[in-house]
C-alpha cells in the first residue's frame, strides 16, 4: 500500500510517495520516497498525471497555500485517485510526534514549519537545531535537544527581497537562481542587489545562530538550511550547515509513523 505525502507551499506543490508505515514503523530511521516530485501552483493542473498509476490509498496534507489550493489539491486527488482516497490534513498541535511546540499559541504555528521541526528532530535526535528554510519567506527556527520548538523568525525570502529592490525587473529571478558572487562588492547593480540579499540572509542566520548558541551555554547547535533558496545561500553561510531536502515531507512521514506505532 501506498501513502501519498504533500507539502503545498506559497509557490510550490511538494510530494512523495512511500509504503504506508507497519506497526513498527517507528523504529525506521527515516522514510524511502518511491516517487517524488514538485510543480509550481500555476502548473497543478499536471499532478493527476505524474500520479496517475501510483497505488495511492492514504494522503496526508501540508497546505500554508490557502483554501483555494486546497480546493483545487482536491479536484485533483479525485481525478487522479477516484473518491475513495480522502485526505488528512495536517495542523500545528501543542505536542506531536516528539516535539512540544512552546509557540504562545501552538495552533498558530504554521503547519509547514511545525512538520520542518518534526522532521528535523526525526533525523537529528537528541540534538540542538537551527533549521533555516529558505523559500518564498525565509524561517529561522530554534528546536532544543529535547524535542522543544523554542520558536524562530521570519523575513523576507531571497527572491523577495531581490524583486522588492528590483522593483520587478522580470529577469532577476534568474539571476537569483543561477548567482555567483566573485567580489563583495559588486560593480553593477544587478550583482549589488544579490550580494546585499544573499547578505542579509547570511546574516539572519548566522545572528540567529550565535543568539542560540548563547541559550544554550555555548554547546554546539547543528544548522540545517532547506528550501527553494537554499542552493544559493548555503556556499556563503560562515559556518557548517547541512543542507536537508523534503522536511516537510519528513515531518508528515513521522507523524504518521508515530501514530501507526501506538
Amino acid at each position: 500500500m501506498g501513502m501519498l505525502f504533500i507539502d503545498a507551499g506559497n509557490t510550490r506543490i511538494k510530494w512523495a510517495l512511500t509504503d504506508v508505515p507497519s506497526a513498527d514503523g517507528g523504529a525506521q530511521a527515516v522514510p524511502v520516497w518511491r516517487e517524488y516530485g514538485s510543480v509550481a501552483h500555476g502548473e497543478m493542473a499536471d499532478l493527476p498525471t505524474f500520479w496517475r498509476g501510483l497505488n495511492v490509498t492514504r494522503v496526508f496534507i501540508s497546505n500554508v497555500a490557502g483554501h483555494l489550493i486546497g480546493e483545487r489539491l482536491l479536484q485533483l486527488l479525485q481525478r487522479a485517485f477516484g473518491a475513495s482516497v480522502v485526505p488528512k490534513w495536517f495542523a500545528s498541535a501543542p505536542q506531536l510526534a516528539g516535539i512540544r511546540n512552546a509557540y504562545r499559541n501552538p495552533t498558530q504555528l504554521g503547519c509547514d514549519r511545525f512538520a520542518t521541526a518534526i522532521g528535523a528532530h526525526r533525523l537529528y535526535p537528541q540534538q540542538a537545531l537551527l533549521v533555516a528554510t529558505c523559500g518564498t519567506a525565509t524561517t529561522i527556527d530554534a528546536i532544543s535537544a529535547d524535542g522543544v520548538f523554542m520558536g524562530g523568525m521570519i523575513l523576507p525570502g531571497l527572491g523577495l527581497m531581490a524583486n522588492a529592490l528590483a522593483g520587478g525587473t522580470a529577469q532577476l529571478p534568474l539571476i537569483v537562481h543561477h548567482v555567483v558572487i566573485t567580489a563583495p562588492f559588486a560593480d553593477n547593480t544587478d550583482d549589488a542587489i544579490i550580494s546585499g540579499c544573499i547578505a542579509a540572509q547570511v546574516g539572519a542566520i548566522s545572528h540567529a545562530l550565535a543568539l542560540q548558541t548563547q541559550q544554550h551555554a555555548g554547546s554546539a547547535i547543528k544548522c540545517i538550511i532547506t528550501g527553494g533558496s537554499a542552493e544559493v545561500i548555503a556556499p556563503y553561510l560562515p559556518m557548517p550547515c547541512e543542507r536537508v531536502d523534503h522536511l516537510v515531507l519528513t515531518g508528515l512521514w513521522t507523524v504518521i509513523a508515530a501514530e501507526t506505532a501506538c
